[in-house]
C-alpha cells in the first residue's frame, strides 16, 4: 500500500484502497507480485523482482489497488497451503491484527483464497495488548495463559465465500505470477 501511495500517487493514504479496490468487481486480470527487495518464504529468493502482469488498456488504478490487495491475500494463503502440508493438522482458521486488519476487502480475500474462516478480534492493535498481557502474568493479573486467551474475542469472522476451484485456480494463477519474477535481478 506503501508503494501504491508513495510511489505511484494512486491513494493519498492507506486507508484510501478498500474503496477504490471495492469499485471494481475484480482485478480485472491484473497480478502483482511485490517483490520489491525478493521473496520470502516459500520461495526464498532475494533475486525476485516484482512484476505487474495482465495490463490492459482497460485496466484502471482501482484494478491495480485490487490486484495489490489480492497479492497479500495470495502470498498468505500460498504459506498457508505450504505450511498444512508440513503439520499434522491443517489450519483451520486465521485470526489477524494490525493495521491492514481493519480492511474488511482484504480479510474477506484472504479468507476466500485461505479457503478459511479469518478472524478480526475487537482489538487489532494486538501486539502491544500482548506484551500488557505478559506484564500481567508477571504481576499475577492473571494466573495462567488459558486465563489470558478467554480473553481474546472476535469483533469479525470473514467466512470463506469462494468455490474450491476457484480458490484453486487463482492460486495456481499466482503461482505462475511468482516463478516470472525468480531470479530476475541474479
Amino acid at each position: 500500500m506503501q508503494w501504491l501511495r508513495d510511489e505511484l500517487g494512486l491513494i493519498r493514504e492507506s486507508a484510501e484502497v478498500e474503496a477504490l479496490a471495492a469499485s471494481v468487481p475484480d482485478a480485472g486480470g491484473v497480478t502483482i507480485v511485490p517483490a520489491f527487495t525478493g521473496l520470502g518464504a516459500p520461495d526464498w529468493d532475494p533475486h525476485a523482482r516484482g512484476a505487474i502482469l495482465g495490463l490492459t488498456r482497460g485496466v484502471t488504478k482501482a484494478h491495480l489497488a485490487r490486484a495489490a490487495l489480492e497479492a497479500i491475500a495470495l502470498s498468505s494463503a500460498e504459506l498457508i497451503e505450504v505450511m498444512n502440508a508440513s503439520l499434522p493438522e491443517p489450519i483451520r482458521e486465521l485470526r489477524v491484527d494490525g493495521g491492514a486488519a481493519v480492511n474488511d476487502l482484504l480479510m474477506q480475500l484472504q479468507a476466500d483464497f485461505a479457503g478459511i474462516p479469518v478472524l478480526r478480534p475487537q482489538s487489532t492493535e494486538t501486539t502491544a495488548l500482548g506484551a500488557a498481557f505478559l506484564a500481567g502474568l508477571e504481576a499475577g493479573t492473571w494466573a495462567s495463559t488459558d486465563e489470558v486467551a478467554e480473553l481474546w474475542r472476535p469483533e469479525r469472522v470473514f467466512e470463506p465465500r469462494l468455490g474450491s476451484a476457484e480458490r484453486h485456480r487463482r492460486l495456481r494463477d499466482w503461482r505462475r505470477a511468482v516463478e516470472r519474477t525468480l531470479g530476475w535481478a541474479g
